[in-house]
């Protein structure tokens, strides 16, 4: 119930505004020592320690005071039920704080619309989604950016959250996203980043690497009967591309929805001043538009959906 509760929550309301997020706390924690460790000597180190070690007390705090909680009823004497409404609140608060898919397609689709108006607006607005340089992006590169955005985080903020939810329950929910707050922030192969954020890289990739599976499968399956398209050449468009992207993982959700749209991802882009080259996903470079970002919504809200049902049913199952 806490997971149908804490979605729910999500698809209502979205990433809130004005309450303190975990993440964002997690985020001031990878910067303090991120300003302190990465430089000198021994950096690939010093970022090796750091992101396991918070792993580590991510994991184990979380499960601590979950396991705590549970005494609770017999410790202070209360009533069971009263114990049970506490420990469904917390646990639907934080799978709340775990899953971003409200907020994604929020920011994809008022990245479109910005665009629209002007692109300066455009890359403003989607600057706050992507790691990427935006100052001279065309408009095109600003709508590629967002779907690409929306395709990568659809695992990211949902179907990898939900797998490690089946999997580990909500201390391995609330790790992964110290996993992925890692990897956002400093797992970049620039020259700043390269040592130091290299641990941080490859634990995502192991992370990551069958929920970028199950979520590119799940944009085709979704994607095919939106567009009753050939089924069999999005899978192997999938198979060609999705192995094709610098990251082990990315370039599968990036492929599948490239396959659905028919369209084309990738290609060099800055980040942090820096050129880095990505192989293109696809072949055919027409220009992106509304419509696609509405079926690309579309796509994404139903496989999550899809994705829910399922992690709802593995837990019901598991527990009950």
């Amino acid at each position: 119930m806490s997971l149908l509760f804490g979605w729910i929550l999500d698809l209502l309301f979205g990433d809130p505004a004005r309450l303190p997020h975990p993440v964002v706390y997690i985020g001031r924690w990878i910067a303090f020592w991120e300003k302190r460790l990465n430089q000198g000597n021994y950096r690939m180190l010093k970022g090796a320690i750091l992101v396991i070690v918070t792993i580590l007390l991510a994991f184990a705090g979380t499960t601590t005071v979950l396991y705590l909680l549970s005494l609770t009823p017999y410790t202070f004497h209360i009533s069971h039920f009263t114990f049970n409404i506490f420990h469904l609140t917390l646990s639907t608060i934080l799978i709340f704080f775990c899953l971003a898919g409200n907020t994604l397609r929020r920011e994809v689709r008022m990245t479109f619309e910005a665009v629209d108006r002007s692109v300066e607006e455009g890359r403003t607005q989607v600057a706050r989604i992507v790691g990427r340089d935006t100052q001279s992006l065309s408009a095109q590169e600003i709508r590629q950016a967002a779907l690409e955005t929306l395709a990568e985080n659809l695992s990211d903020g949902v179907i990898a959250p939900l797998f490690w939810l089946a999997l580990l329950g909500v201390p391995g929910m609330l790790t992964y996203k110290v996993i992925n707050t890692f990897d956002s922030m400093i797992g970049y192969r620039t020259d700043r980043y390269r040592q130091f954020g290299c641990w941080a890289a490859r634990i995502d990739d192991i992370a990551n690497y069958i929920p970028a599976r199950l979520t590119a499968l799940l944009i085709l399956i979704v994607g095919n009967f939106s567009r009753r398209q050939n089924r069999r050449a999005h899978y192997r468009f999938l198979l060609r591309f999705g192995p094709a992207h610098a990251s082990p993982n990315s370039g599968w959700p990036e492929a599948a929805l490239a396959a659905v749209l028919d369209c084309r991802f990738g290609g060099t882009h800055d980040y942090f001043g820096q050129a880095v080259e990505k192989p293109y996903i696809g072949t055919n470079p027409r220009p992106l538009t509304t419509a696609d970002c509405r079926l690309s919504i579309r796509i994404a809200l139903i496989a999550e959906i899809i994705a829910v049902a399922i992690t709802f049913s593995i837990l019901h199952f598991t527990f009950y």
